[in-house]
């Protein structure tokens, strides 16, 4: 099937949420086949690289490695950081879902280049796991060996505890994807934690 129709819009949102500061890019898309997940992961793969904006994709070291992104972001039950490190190898970002305070200390020597701490609110994208609370971005700020992004149900209105419990980083899909101007989503989110910042 030609992943084109599904790649078209994504790279539309892409470029213009990269364009209002987005710094970092990570492809989750599981409902597509492994054909239009690749084609989607190539297009994002580019546009990144102009842009000169780090592009990891979730789960999925082959489709990684073919679309030359920057590297892979696994969950706890996912390919352990040593399997995909053999795969990918060691110039590539890795990066690690953490849910508990035992999750971010075991992460300390996992040897992960970040990892994603949460969800702090609950959210859909999430489905099932409970929320975390904005008490474990306070631990991750005081525990954590390597930089963290604050993930889960993040939007203008909650960024401000997030921030305010240490977090510099934050990993938001929902509130800009679903955003009736992406751009100008990203932009409040930028401007929200620059002034609390």
């Amino acid at each position: 099937m030609d992943s084109t129709p599904r790649v078209a819009p994504l790279a539309a949102f892409l470029r213009a949420a990269i364009g209002a500061g987005v710094g970092m890019v990570q492809l989750r898309e599981r409902r597509l086949t492994d054909a239009e997940l690749l084609g989607a992961a190539i297009a994002c793969a580019q546009l990144c690289r102009s842009a000169n904006v780090p592009f990891i994709i979730n789960d999925r070291c082959d489709i990684a490695l073919l679309c030359g992104a920057d590297g892979v972001h696994v969950g706890q039950d996912d390919v352990s950081i040593t399997g995909v490190r053999s795969l990918i190898g060691p110039d590539r970002i890795v990066g690690l879902s953490t849910h508990s305070a035992a999750q971010i200390d075991a992460a300390r020597t996992g040897g992960a280049d970040y990892i994603g701490v949460g969800p702090v609110h609950a959210t859909p994208t999430k489905e099932g796991r409970p929320a975390a609370g904005v008490e474990l971005v306070r631990y991750a700020t005081g525990h954590a060996a390597q930089p963290f992004f604050a993930i889960g149900g993040i939007d203008p209105s909650s960024i401000g505890e997030v921030i305010s419990a240490g977090a510099t980083r934050v990993s938001v899909l929902r509130y800009i994807a679903q955003a009736p101007d992406p751009a100008r989503a990203v932009r409040d989110l930028v401007a929200e934690m620059n002034d609390i910042g």
